[in-house]
């Protein structure tokens, strides 16, 4: 259920035509056309204000009550409020923070930070129907606090990070077998690649085709009671970074935030479609799993490469 507002504002005075479209974003209004706002029904008394006051000036508004005939329509509403765009602009200005850490000093990485935090804040406010994004951005940003108190006070005893992943030393994992499903996906895909080219170069991998009945011995990733798999809102690639402190690489990072979106959803990922496509094309090239890994492989070493990331 929604309040809508339908709007004329006044031709005069533009002082408030002005406060009234700042108020309109402000309160995350979604437009369902011109002069035709929407917000959820509990916040139906903002939009009676917003009323009242073009009414004072000469121009015309009601506020009605607007509910969906079915799911689709119910969706294509919601759809409407959708912050995917401008949570993807936040974690851009996080991504220049982290990568902006050697040029700045403590006091003004420290500035931004909070300045960050501010707008996601304000950005989770009008954000009426948060879902993964809003997670994912949650976390990105209490990684990035994390990241700069180990860069700027390396000595000093922090607290484990909000996701509560243990840091691992690779050296331990060497020469293993790594377990996950059969027929890899995008996830699987690009955690079996980050496993050979960062952690443990001569990893040998099997596919399960019955993850419950896993061999004993074999190191599991991506799924249910693997050692490796989702950790809140990160999935399993992004857990393996933050495992083996690769996290600081920003071109893994944006590799990351790509496997995210095609994974479980969330902050939308420039080329995240050009992957999916191109590794769907693979999938149907390659019926055995080892050689689909060993072609997915030259893509994600070539995103990796690209200047300034391909992302």
């Amino acid at each position: 259920m929604w309040a809508l507002l339908i709007v004329t504002l006044p031709t005069r005075p533009n002082a408030v035509r002005l406060r009234i479209w700042r108020a309109l974003k402000a309160l995350g209004c979604a437009a369902l056309r011109d002069g035709a706002y929407l917000l959820p029904a509990a916040q139906a008394a903002a939009l009676d204000a917003l009323a009242d006051e073009v009414r004072a000036h000469g121009g015309s508004a009601s506020v009605l009550a607007l509910d969906a005939r079915d799911d689709a329509q119910r969706a294509e509403v919601r759809a409407l409020f959708d912050r995917g765009a401008a949570y993807a602009e936040w974690r851009g200005d996080a991504g220049t923070l982290r990568e902006a850490f050697d040029s700045l000093s403590e006091t003004e990485a420290r500035r931004r930070l909070r300045a960050l935090a501010d707008a996601l804040q304000a950005l989770r406010h009008i954000d009426h129907y948060p879902g993964a994004a809003a997670e994912q951005a949650q976390a990105e940003l209490d990684a990035l606090r994390f990241a700069l108190q180990r860069h700027f006070a390396p000595g000093e005893p922090t607290a484990r990070a909000r996701h509560g992943i243990p840091r691992l030393d690779p050296r331990r994992f060497q020469g293993k077998r790594w377990a996950t499903r059969a027929r890899p996906w995008v996830d699987r895909l690009a955690c079996a690649w980050l496993i050979r080219r960062f952690i443990d170069p001569r990893a040998c991998f099997v596919w399960l085709h019955e993850p419950a009945r896993a061999p004993r011995g074999v190191i599991g990733f991506d799924y249910d009671g693997a050692r490796f798999s989702h950790v809140g809102a990160r999935v399993s690639f992004e857990v393996l970074l933050a495992s083996f402190g690769l996290e600081h690489d920003a071109a893994l990072q944006r590799l990351g935030a790509m496997v995210h979106f095609l994974d479980v959803g969330g902050i939308p990922a420039p080329q995240a479609a050009g992957l999916e496509a191109v590794l769907a094309g693979l999938r149907e090239l390659h019926a055995d799993d080892d050689s689909l890994l060993q072609a997915a492989c030259s893509v994600f070493d070539a995103l990796h490469a690209a200047p300034g990331g391909a992302a």
